[in-house]
């Protein structure tokens, strides 16, 4: 009857076009006045923005920017905006699954949980106990990390525990902790209020963080300088733009490091005051003259002085990167170089002064700091024989079970995996098939598991259809705990509303999995909420770097998130920002930090007659990782419906190409098919760019199996391809 009244003209979507008065923000659509609001975070990137919820009739309705959030001020991106349709939105996992002869059927949390831990148990009991593995995210709250890390290294008893945090933060993690003896971002958003001058280096924020523009904003006095081999949003923004060939970043940071001791730029007393191995570093980079540096970079010699100078002159020098320098095989080595410019010239401990890693998910922090992957929780480490006995006398077991050794890194997994090492896997919160880099080695490790669990909010998704077993996760929204921003701001997340089903909380799920393995009450005792887990965080945390032991739940609704370190008798506000290393102090045996010599190399996959064109790989502002969420919200997806492939207009030329024909690109592992071309003087001759979003049109078909040595990162840029018009589509 409704379509009948719409085709004669009679039906005016009255209901669907309704407005009505909201208190707040006054004239807007009637289907999102909210009853209730809840403050939250968003869970989305890393810059942490506060929001609150509107909640109507059990259902969440909308999403709007907090204005009392240091964060964000009120003011959310597109994906924030449109946050809580991806609460409600279609291909929600609301029942735990097993594969059957017939495929994937329903079965009781009890009996997925046993069969689970059954598996486990089959598996360690027939191939050793690190024949299990785990595969994480950086988006559960810390609470969840915490308690997970736990279950899997004291509970299953293995080390091989890793994130895909590893394929985008890694080499910051081993990077500051080569350079500072700890993982940890010095500087804050504040520093980029007060630089006199801030280097951008591979780091798109208008688009992949665009709340941090407004920080820049308010800062009328700076010099912007963005390095990037693409004209992105950023780069329009700058005062100075560098279009540095691609990886060519860590040449670029030796050059500067060599003109800055070249012209006595440097900070001698800060130097000999707080550092090491000064002399070393002044032999090495010596090679690097401008001469050299121009012909790496393409950048001009009177450029390179002109960086040179401003940062070298700045009273407040600030330097933040991102996943433009992360995503190489050169990536902990090019971290080293731009700390290295900050140690140079005492750029760091101060406010405007610092080198800001920024940060890829929403809490890759909070993994980073109490997940137990990389390290011990608290930034402790496992070589350390103090560190281990500190850990294990704060959770009352004997320190033999504590790892003297990381496990293997998440790519080492994959390969133990193939080697069939490895014969169960739980992957948790992330989506590989569409993420890792090569997809078909990972496809080819996957089909060799004795055991597949994918717990997740959503199903299916490419990796969840390989599964064995699939556990419906509640996500943002339906669930309480902590995120911790790349600031170091610890934010409150609350829940809004009851997950789907049976879906269950990420935190719910360890624990049912810990009673089942029998572990539970050793390692969680008494716990029944995500505040037992923090409380415990709070104490094993106190006293070092990430000291959390001030923060509460109720400080942080009452602040909007506050900055550790926040020890319990921090006496300076919670809200005030923080610096890491204003005493000059490090986290070294000897207190000091290191300068380390780092040397360029060309990029792996370099082009050949047969592959020319160099293909770099990046985000959209519309959408995240691999659109779970983000490609189930209409708007969204109506913003960015499909990949598209960069090309400068002479490489189309020459290949007979038009605007808008579909392509394929082609690498020696595989291919994307009918790809839409865009013609654009944004990206360089010899240079495509693509984004990683669509698993319709993957990019990780191509890129390829190569990790950084130090971090194992992967190089997901500077891929080697060709570009080929599409055959015409069979009707």
């Amino acid at each position: 009857m409704k379509n009948v009244r719409s085709l004669l003209g009679f039906d005016t979507a009255r209901e669907k076009y309704a407005y009505g008065e909201d208190p707040v923000a006054g004239h807007v659509s009637a289907q999102r006045i909210a009853d209730a609001w809840v403050k939250t975070t968003c869970g989305y990137c890393s810059v942490g923005c506060g929001m609150s919820l509107g909640v109507r009739d059990g259902r969440v309705v909308t999403s709007r920017g907090n204005a009392d959030h240091p964060v964000n001020h009120g003011k959310l991106c597109p994906k924030g905006l449109a946050e809580h349709y991806a609460i409600r939105a279609p291909g929600r996992a609301t029942e735990p699954l097993i594969r059957r002869a017939n495929g994937l059927q329903p079965l009781s949390w009890a009996e997925a949980t046993g069969t689970m831990a059954a598996e486990f148990l089959r598996v360690q009991q027939t191939y050793g106990r690190e024949a299990v593995s785990v595969l994480s995210t950086g988006q559960l709250v810390t609470e969840e990390f915490y308690t997970l890390g736990k279950l899997v290294q004291l509970g299953l008893g293995t080390r091989h525990y890793d994130g895909n945090t590893t394929l985008c933060m890694s080499t910051a993690v081993a990077g500051y902790k080569r350079s500072f003896g700890s993982d940890g971002p010095p500087g804050s958003y504040d520093d980029f209020t007060r630089a006199d001058v801030i280097f951008l280096i591979g780091a798109n924020i208008a688009e992949n963080h665009p709340i941090l523009c407004q920080h820049l904003d308010v800062n009328p006095n700076k010099t912007l300088i963005v390095a990037d081999p693409r004209v992105t949003k950023t780069a329009m923004m700058a005062d100075l733009y560098l279009p540095v060939k691609p990886r060519s970043d860590l040449a670029l940071l030796n050059g500067i490091a060599h003109l800055l001791i070249r012209e006595n730029l440097v900070n001698y007393e800060y130097i000999a005051a707080h550092t090491n191995d000064y002399e070393e570093l002044c032999l090495h980079v010596q090679r690097y003259t401008p001469e050299y540096v121009s012909e790496i970079t393409g950048l001009s010699r009177p450029t390179l002085y002109k960086v040179a100078s401003l940062y070298g002159r700045a009273e407040r020098a600030m330097i933040a990167w991102t996943m433009g320098v992360n995503h190489s095989s050169i990536g902990t080595e090019t971290v080293n170089a731009i700390n290295n410019l900050a140690l140079l010239t005492g750029n760091i401990g101060r406010p405007g002064a610092s080198p800001l890693s920024i940060t890829g998910q929403c809490n890759a922090m909070g993994t980073r700091e109490a997940g137990f992957t990389s390290g011990l929780p608290g930034y402790r480490k496992f070589e350390s024989e103090k560190d281990r006995a500190e850990i294990a006398a704060l959770w009352n077991v004997p320190v033999e079970r504590i790892p003297a050794k990381r496990g293997l890194a998440y790519p080492d997994i994959i390969e133990a995996i193939l080697a069939k090492k490895i014969r169960a896997l739980w992957i948790i919160a992330t989506n590989p098939i569409v993420s890792y880099p090569n997809v078909d080695v990972l496809r080819q490790a996957l089909g060799n598991l004795d055991f597949l669990v994918v717990q997740d909010g959503f199903h299916p998704t490419p990796t969840s259809e390989l599964a064995h077993m699939v556990l419906p996760a509640a996500i943002w929204g339906e669930k309480e705990g902590t995120y911790t921003n790349s600031e170091r701001r610890v934010s409150k997340v609350n829940v809004a509303v009851a997950p789907p089903g049976d879906a269950r909380s990420d935190f719910e799920i360890f624990l049912a999995v810990a009673r089942e393995l029998g572990c539970a009450e050793e390692l969680f005792p008494g716990w029944t909420a995500p505040l037992d887990a923090f409380e415990e965080w709070r104490r094993v945390s106190a006293g070092r770097l990430c000291d959390y032991s001030g923060i509460t739940y109720e400080l942080l609704e009452e602040h909007g998130g506050i900055q550790w370190p926040y020890p319990s008798n921090c006496t300076s506000a919670p809200g005030d920002p923080r610096q890491l290393y204003g005493d000059g102090i490090f986290q070294t045996h000897d207190g000091r930090a290191q300068l380390i010599c780092t040397e360029w190399k060309p990029f792996p996959d370099q082009p050949t007659e047969s592959f020319p064109l160099v293909l770099n790989t990046g985000r959209t502002v519309e959408h995240w990782h691999t659109r779970t969420k983000t490609g189930a919200v209409p708007i969204l997806q109506k913003m960015s419906p499909r990949a598209w492939l960069e090309m400068n207009p002479l490489d189309a030329r020459k290949l007979s190409l038009r605007p808008h024909d579909h392509v394929d690109v082609i690498s020696a592992r595989g291919a994307v098919r009918r790809v839409e071309l865009r013609i654009t003087e944004i990206i360089g001759p010899g240079q495509i760019f693509m984004p990683f979003h669509f698993a319709e049109w993957n990019a990780n078909n191509i890129t390829q199996s190569e990790f950084d040595p130090i971090s194992r990162e992967p190089n997901y840029k500077q891929c080697a391809v060709r570009v080929e018009k599409s055959a015409v589509a069979k009707q």
